[in-house]
């Protein structure tokens, strides 16, 4: 049996759950670390910025395919 294989469907409301639990361990990392982190502000806004546009990109470039 290979994980990686088994697709499902989740609907919007279903991924809800899933971002605001990753989102809350981010805060929590975040904040448990923040001296550690606070060197890296710039970095990490940059990959943010760059993964953000990426991610509306691709939703964008989906939606146009699918209608």
């Amino acid at each position: 049996m290979n994980f990686f294989k088994i697709k499902t469907s989740w609907s919007n409301a279903e991924f809800i759950v899933l971002k605001l639990c990753i989102a809350m361990a981010y805060i929590f990392i975040g904040s448990y670390f923040h001296n550690f982190f606070s060197q890296y502000y710039t970095p990490i806004l940059i990959v943010f910025l760059i993964t953000m546009i990426w991610s509306v990109y691709l939703w964008l470039s989906k939606m146009k395919k699918d209608q």
